[in-house]
């Protein structure tokens, strides 16, 4: 406990440039606490004792606003930054140095059974509301914008956005999701057809100046 109690602490001062001291985060990192209360239920989950994972789940949900299923599988130096409104299903899988924001959705679709919830894999960053819906694996090295609703895989090294998500971007991701960056494929399309309107009026346009002209 003690070891992966430092790791959450190195792994905070990683990833929060905000984070000042050790005692801050202590005191004021609802993620920190979620996650350390996360580890305690989960074993606990593991050891099939019954009732009281649950209960400490909805212990953290009540004191950081971040609900953790006792069943989730969470690997090292996982960070939740600001927390509030994220959400884990029992049986979402996350792989090590995942970084999520405040609002994230990992959940499922329906009533279905069985493994119902995302796999995450390695070194993914998920960005603010953003909602991974059903057993569907996030593969290693992925970005998802901040609001995009993923319901499909999503393979290595991709930048995801929108609703439903879609790949803007293969390889070369860094490390840090810069939504101010993302591209906008709906944005992206707008533009396109506004230029083939505005062509398409020209050509009209023309067409007709030269009837009139005869």
């Amino acid at each position: 406990m003690f070891a992966l109690i430092r790791e959450q602490i190195e792994t905070i001062f990683r990833e929060d440039p905000a984070a000042k001291s050790v005692l801050e985060i202590f005191l004021c990192y609802p993620g920190f606490h979620a996650i350390l209360l996360h580890r305690i239920a989960h074993a606990l989950y593991t050891a099939k004792v019954p009732l009281l994972p649950r209960l400490i789940s909805q212990m953290s949900r009540f004191l950081t606003g971040i609900e953790i299923h006792p069943g989730a599988k969470i690997g090292h130096r996982f960070f939740i930054d600001h927390g509030m409104g994220v959400v884990i299903g029992e049986t979402t899988e996350i792989g090590d140095d995942v970084l999520l924001y405040q609002g994230v959705t990992l959940g499922g679709t329906g009533n279905e059974t069985g493994k119902r919830h995302p796999t995450i894999g390695n070194n993914v960053v998920i960005g603010t509301g953003a909602k991974v819906l059903g057993s569907i694996t996030i593969g290693n090295h992925v970005k998802i914008g901040a609001g995009s609703v993923i319901v499909h895989p999503v393979p290595d090294h991709s930048t995801v956005v929108g609703i439903p998500g879609r790949i803007v971007r293969t390889r070369g991701t860094s490390g840090v999701l810069e939504h101010g960056e993302l591209p906008d494929p709906e944005g992206q399309e707008i533009d396109e057809l506004k230029a083939r309107v505005e062509k398409l009026e020209k050509l009209l346009s023309e067409q007709l100046t030269t009837r009139a002209e005869r």
